[in-house]
């Protein structure tokens, strides 16, 4: 996905840094960075990227000796997207890169790139500077959803933190036509999924660091500072983990499908509630380079209801809950199976296996397409119905709260706001993950952003659907990051997760 992620950074940080760099008493490098506040039109950008990003990449198919550690510190861009500086070549070029775990391949602009304003505005890399240069040639494109890069490449020397990678593939480009990558604060991408997604087959840099034996352990991870007003953004870690980014044991949970660092987790809880959609289980991929937490619209509908978030009315939601809600209420006493409902019904299809509707869109981008709405519409209100009925609670009841959730349907932004006032009466949500629940308290969700001089607070969960078999999928970004240590063990093909410190 982290192709996808050149256009989540829309400005999310402004840094106005003056970056220093010191060895520290543990002899780990680290650097200092400033920060500034979030602005709304800044995360609005960023989330229509996310989407754009996302819907190419599933859209497409993919898928969903050194003795120390080594440690790249984060620069926080706003809570939402997290980068360190680099170097490429010798002596070493710096570029500033998006360390993104939903991507593999590392990309900096060239010095060859003469016609896109976007290479005039960032850091470039010049082949003739470098004495370690070898050349490739192999052309390369990747489309996003606003814009395209192309490139061809290129082989030398890549410094992070105090590690040099020598001979690593990556990427130089020549055109970037996208206004995102002009006003972006990054120079390029470093992905740090597998190579199942990289592109041109080039190897992440961590299985380069693996082969040329220069780290002590074959995991990297990644601690993440939400605190606003902390000059620290966070630190990436290679070869290991630093013990004062966590306390307690971590939980690990083994990949269950390469390329993305992809698990399996269960329900999502409200309050200690289930939310029913996942308790069978879902895929879930852990996401560096997505900002917020994007999951089941059925879900996401359930949060923003009770936590009083506000999204549009759907009018095909509501019709599908005032002309079928209580058919489906009564299929669902008659022991009907609930993937079979809307079949019954007829706004679905079944293929014998579950309801089939349009691929790889969510339910705000689907206003305009019909039969496949309310097909959408019916497999929500059925979650809803069912989870209702477990309470025992009366028809009336049902019905009514099934009707609220429709109007609890995230904007086609994927925005839903919330009351700043009312933080501490919203309830705790949790992830069950490994059998275990990863809690996410109402200051760790909700995410506050500055407009015109006042805070505004949004919700953290953003709606996106993924059809099986490859879904339903949830991307836990840097909202969970934020929330938990997060450990991406590459020798076991395993992830880990543990309180931060």
């Amino acid at each position: 996905m982290g192709q996808k992620h050149l256009l989540l950074l829309a400005c999310f940080w402004v840094l106005s840094c003056s970056l220093l760099l010191h060895a520290s008493s543990d002899g780990l490098l680290r650097i200092n960075l400033n920060k500034k506040k979030l602005d709304k039109e800044a995360l609005t950008a960023a989330k229509l990227a996310k989407e754009s990003r996302l819907r190419r990449s599933v859209g497409a198919g993919q898928y969903l000796g050194a003795s120390t550690d080594d440690i790249v510190p984060l620069d926080n861009y706003l809570d939402t997207q997290y980068f360190g500086e680099i170097g490429i070549g010798t002596p070493s070029q710096n570029f500033t890169v998006i360390f993104d775990t939903g991507s593999s391949n590392l990309w900096v602009p060239s010095s060859k790139c003469y016609f896109s304003i976007a290479c005039y505005l960032h850091h470039r890399y010049k082949s003739t500077k470098s004495k370690t240069y070898k050349k490739n040639g192999e052309s390369c494109t990747i489309t996003y959803g606003s814009g395209q890069i192309a490139g061809f490449f290129s082989e030398d020397n890549v410094l992070v933190g105090n590690l040099v990678v020598q001979n690593q593939q990556f990427i130089e480009t020549t055109r970037e036509t996208s206004p995102t990558f002009i006003i972006g604060k990054f120079d390029g991408i470093l992905g740090l999924g597998f190579p199942e997604i990289s592109v041109g087959g080039a190897p992440p840099i961590w299985q380069s660091m693996k082969e040329q034996k220069l780290v002590a352990e074959d995991v990297f991870s990644f601690w993440l500072n939400r605190d606003p007003d902390a000059s620290a953004g966070g630190e990436l870690v290679f070869g290991g983990v630093d013990p004062k980014h966590y306390k307690g044991n971590h939980t690990y949970v083994p990949v269950t499908r390469k390329g993305y660092w992809q698990f399996d987790m269960g329900d999502l809880l409200i309050g200690g509630h289930s939310t029913g959609y996942c308790a069978g289980g879902c895929a879930a991929i852990v996401d560096s380079g997505t900002s917020l937490l994007a999951g089941p619209t059925t879900i996401v509908a359930q949060v923003n209801h009770a936590i009083g978030a506000e999204g549009i009315i759907s009018t095909e939601c509501k019709e599908v809950v005032r002309e079928y809600g209580e058919m489906i209420l009564e299929l669902l006493i008659a022991q009907t199976s609930p993937q079979k409902v809307c079949t019954q019904i007829g706004l679905c299809v079944f293929d014998g296996a579950h309801s089939l509707s349009n691929p790889i869109e969510s339910v705000v981008e689907k206003q305009n397409r019909g039969s496949d709405l309310f097909c959408t519409a019916c497999e929500m209100a059925v979650v809803w119905i069912q989870n209702q009925l477990r309470e025992n609670k009366t028809k009336e009841l049902i019905l009514n709260y099934a009707n609220q959730l429709c109007e609890r349907l995230p904007s086609p932004n994927g925005e839903s706001t919330v009351d700043c006032d009312q933080i501490s009466e919203m309830p705790n949500l949790a992830f069950t993950i490994a059998n275990k629940t990863f809690t996410l308290t109402p200051e760790q969700y909700i995410v506050k952003l500055e407009q015109a001089g006042q805070t505004i607070c949004i919700s953290g969960f953003m709606a996106y659907d993924v059809p099986p078999p490859r879904g339903p999928l949830w991307i836990l970004g840097d909202v969970f990051m934020g929330a938990y240590h997060t450990v991406f063990d590459f020798g076991e093909n395993r992830i880990g997760f543990a309180k931060p410190a």
